[in-house]
């Protein structure tokens, strides 16, 4: 798959992926992040940020690339770090519901999941986004319903790069981190998914900076969506073939 421009002098091919350490059992849970990896939400994220920065602060540009630097942080959290207005998330928030039918899935994204679904995979979001407007936004693209929960970073005590919404999420699925894996596209995913003990997936379809997404020492780099698949053996319909599964 080729890469964008900005990331044409990362050799990709040579990051190995290690293997789960001893201990893990297969994988039966996968968690998302969800911008950048399930949705590509920059154009009408930048538009939000541009349209809610003039109106609550002013003229000027929109510094639009100091925010995707903290891509994956709750909003409220970027602007406290970027030393911004919390006021500008009422209209960031109601630009983004204004234009989430802009809001595409990358290519290959239905299909995975769609598969993983059928594997008896079970999956989670844990985003950045509060859980309303996650939720609402995977309901329009018609994918809300192969989630068994979606959570946002308003429910949880400590958002990313935190555990905490990673183990709510397996919490909710009831299975252990060991057979779980975190897909995220920034290192506060990986740092969130390790932490709870997960297999971290660092994904490259979105662009931005992967140097720095590969130097946090990912378990798996996944480079299309469908990469996810050979992790994710179909499970079990049964306990007699579950059972065979084990002694073969």
């Amino acid at each position: 798959m080729s890469q964008p421009p900005s990331i044409v002098d990362v050799t990709l091919p040579a990051v190995e992926v290690t293997l789960p350490a001893p201990g893990r059992g297969p994988i039966r849970a996968v968690v998302f992040d969800l911008d950048g990896v399930i949705v590509d939400s920059s154009a009408v994220m930048r538009e939000a940020f541009s349209i809610a920065y003039a109106e609550v602060v002013g003229d000027g540009p929109a510094p639009f690339e100091e925010y995707n630097r903290h891509m994956g942080r709750y909003f409220p959290d970027i602007m406290r770090l970027m030393g911004l207005p919390l006021e500008m998330e009422e209209p960031f928030v109601r630009e983004s519901y204004r234009m989430a039918h802009l809001v595409p899935l990358f290519p290959g994204v239905r299909e995975t999941l769609e598969e993983l679904h059928t594997r008896g995979i079970r999956m989670a979001i844990a985003t950045g986004k509060s859980g309303p407007r996650a939720r609402s936004l995977l309901d329009t693209l018609g994918v809300l319903g192969l989630f068994d929960q979606v959570i946002g970073s308003d429910e949880v005590a400590r958002p990313k790069p935190a555990p905490d919404i990673v183990l709510q999420a397996l919490g909710h699925l009831d299975v252990p981190p060991a057979q779980a894996m975190m897909v995220g596209d920034a290192v506060i995913d990986l740092l969130s998914g390790r932490d709870a003990g997960a297999t971290t997936v660092a994904t490259t379809w979105h662009g931005g900076d992967i140097a720095a997404l590969l130097a946090a020492g990912p378990d798996v780099v996944a480079h299309a969506p469908t990469d996810l698949l050979a992790h994710c053996p179909a499970r079990p319909s049964s306990p007699e073939q579950a059972g065979t599964a084990l002694v073969s």
